[in-house]
């Protein structure tokens, strides 16, 4: 059984920066992801990387402020978000597959998935 925990949501003001992690237990995994869903809205894909290789792909709206890496030894994941915007208001969650070790923009193939972090920025 896989367990994702994430942390590192709140509220910052529009400019400003957080970090997201998503610490994993339970089983080797090949690719993970980050995930937002507004008010509303669908979940839309965020960002992801694999595990092993470290390749990554961000969705247009958050390239070149947002950075997802890997700690490997902690088997941990973060986001990290600069120049945070009204509209990246969204639950956060972060998504994981075991089965390939690649990256994928839809959650329907992510198996494990966790409880989701707030992210609020005010502007």
């Amino acid at each position: 059984q896989v367990q994702l925990v994430e942390s590192g949501g709140g509220l910052v003001q529009a400019g400003g920066s957080m970090r997201l992690s998503c610490a994993a237990s339970g089983r080797t995994l090949n690719a993970m992801g980050w995930f937002r869903q507004a008010p509303g809205e669908e979940r839309e894909f965020v960002a992801a990387i694999a595990w092993s290789g470290g390749s990554t792909d961000y969705a247009d709206s958050v390239k070149g402020r947002f950075t997802i890496s890997r700690d490997i030894a902690k088997n941990t994941m973060y986001l990290q978000m600069n120049s945070l915007k009204a509209e990246d208001t969204a639950v956060y969650y972060c998504a994981a597959r075991a089965a390939y070790a690649v990256t994928d923009r839809a959650p329907g193939v992510y198996k494990y998935w966790g409880q989701g972090t707030q992210v609020a920025v005010s502007s």
